[in-house]
């Protein structure tokens, strides 16, 4: 209804609520913002839905027996330790760490999870994802490699620096760095437990890939220890110097079926090398190791480990 001129006109209230509602019936009603966790410090529950996977996660294979094994315990009592995430663009989170148990709560079936939120950059947050990976003692020897060598690339770190932001020992992260020089069909049965870390490190002393790959495939076929690809490798490099040196294995070849079924299923189990020198039921089991990181593995296989 209008007035007369040089008054106010007089809007029908009716009239403007029916306006808003033929407004929102043609865009749509409008966005709410999805509220975010202000970093504290303190867990809070996040629901899992809302959480992404860090795309620089180092580990690239999980042990499907143990992250059984946190499954069923997540779902009997919950998460004992709170994962660390940052905030995303669109009220999302992303991992820092802890994806075991990020995985572990979806398979269980949680609506929720504990959660730190952590104000990070990409790079402070990629760092953070790569050096709590380092610190852990179950990557493989060729995730601990290619984790060092971003470190390296990305942070532009020295082998020093490394070693100290992720409390190792200097000459340790040189040799695994090392290890990306192995042809990538070598570097593949590293990464499954067929060669360990000491295998690889002497097959790296032969010059060409073509020598590596044969040479490591003798190894894995005589089931060679560390000690003996070393002297084989020796022999290799320096034929004329003590012919007969190498001696192999020779009871590799008739090592019992079930025997060698034991040693590679423990082989696997550990990733480290394993040997088993059976004489009609009797013998011994001999596992290498090249470091206290590799001890510490056998050690919590053994349930020995720090709790």
């Amino acid at each position: 209804m209008e007035t007369m001129a040089g008054t106010q006109a007089v809007v029908d209230p009716k009239r403007r609520v029916a306006l808003g509602k033929g407004i929102e019936s043609l865009l749509g009603p409008r966005p709410q913002a999805v509220a975010v966790a202000e970093p504290t410090g303190k867990p809070l529950d996040i629901a899992l839905d809302r959480i992404e996977r860090n795309p620089n996660q180092t580990r690239t294979a999980f042990d499907e027996a143990k992250l059984a094994e946190l499954t069923a315990s997540i779902r009997a009592t919950g998460v004992v330790q709170p994962v660390v995430v940052r905030v995303l663009p669109g009220g999302r989170y992303q991992l820092i760490m802890g994806e075991r148990r990020w995985r572990a709560s979806r398979a269980a079936g949680k609506a929720t999870i504990p959660a730190i939120v952590q104000k990070a950059s990409d790079e402070q947050a990629m760092e953070m994802t790569i050096v709590e990976n380092l610190q852990r003692a179950d990557l493989n020897p060729m995730e601990q490699a290619r984790a060092f060598e971003r470190l390296g690339r990305e942070f532009k770190m020295t082998q020093e620096q490394i070693a100290t932001r992720t409390g190792k020992d200097r000459a340790s992260v040189g040799n695994f760095i090392r290890l990306l020089k192995l042809p990538s069909s070598i570097q593949q049965m590293v990464e499954a437990g067929e060669l360990s870390f000491g295998h690889g490190r002497a097959l790296l002393a032969l010059g060409s890939a073509e020598e590596i790959a044969a040479a490591a495939g003798k190894v894995k076929a005589l089931a060679m220890s560390v000690r003996q690809t070393e002297t084989y490798v020796q022999g290799l490099l320096n034929p004329e110097a003590k012919p007969g040196r190498v001696k192999l294995a020779a009871a590799a070849e008739t090592q019992d079926a079930n025997v060698r079924e034991a040693q590679d299923r423990l082989q696997r189990r550990l990733g480290l090398r394993v040997r088993v020198e059976d004489k009609k039921g009797k013998g011994r089991v001999i596992i290498e190791y090249s470091g206290v990181e590799d001890f510490d593995v056998i050690l919590t296989a053994l349930g020995l480990g720090q709790g």
